[in-house]
C-alpha cells in the first residue's frame, strides 16, 4: 500500500493525510525519548512537511528544553492529549510522525533502531535492522532501506 495515509489522535479530533510515502521509520532508544515517552523508546516516522495535510483539528503545541540548548518541539491533541508530531528545529522541512496515530500502521516495521546504547536490557533490538549506538551521522540509509522495504 502507498500514500496517501490517513491517521489520528485516539479520540479523533485530529485527523491528518500523508500525501507522499514517509522518509523512513526508526525506534529511538535515548534517555530523553525515554523520559519523554513515559516508555522504553519512542517511533519516529520522519515525513516531508509538504506532504503532511491537516484535515480536523487544532493542535496545541509544546517545546521543552533539553540539556546542550536544544528544544524539543511538537504538537498533541488537547482533548486526549495525544502527541501527534514532533518539529525537528533544525529541519523544518520534516516533521517527526508519531507513526502509532497511523490509521492501520501494522503494515509498516522500522528499518532501524538508534541510541542503542541506553536502550533498557530487557529490549531485543532486532539483528537485521540498521543500529546505532548514538545518533547515526548519516540518515541516507535508513531512508534508503526505508524505500527498499515499500518496493518490496
Amino acid at each position: 500500500m502507498r500514500a496517501p495515509y490517513e491517521g489520528g489522535c485516539l479520540c479523533g479530533a485530529i485527523r491528518y493525510r500523508l500525501t507522499a510515502d514517509p522518509l523512513t521509520f526508526y525506534v529511538c532508544h535515548c534517555t530523553d525519548c525515554q523520559k519523554q515517552t513515559s516508555t522504553s523508546f519512542n517511533l519516529s516516522m520522519p515525513v516531508a512537511r509538504e506532504s503532511f495535510e491537516l484535515l480536523r483539528g487544532e493542535p496545541g503545541s509544546y517545546s521543552v528544553p533539553l540539556p546542550g540548548g536544544r528544544l524539543w518541539n511538537g504538537r498533541y491533541c488537547t482533548a486526549c492529549i495525544t502527541r501527534v508530531w514532533s518539529e525537528p528545529p533544525k529541519v523544518p522541512q520534516v516533521i517527526n510522525l508519531r507513526p502509532g496515530t497511523l490509521d492501520g500502521v501494522e503494515r509498516f516495521r522500522p528499518v532501524g533502531h538508534i541510541w542503542t546504547r541506553s536502550a533498557q536490557p530487557w529490549v531485543q533490538i532486532p539483528s537485521d535492522t540498521l543500529n546505532y549506538e548514538g545518533q547515526p551521522p548519516d540518515m541516507g540509509p535508513m531512508i534508503r532501506a526505508f524505500r527498499e522495504r515499500l518496493r518490496a
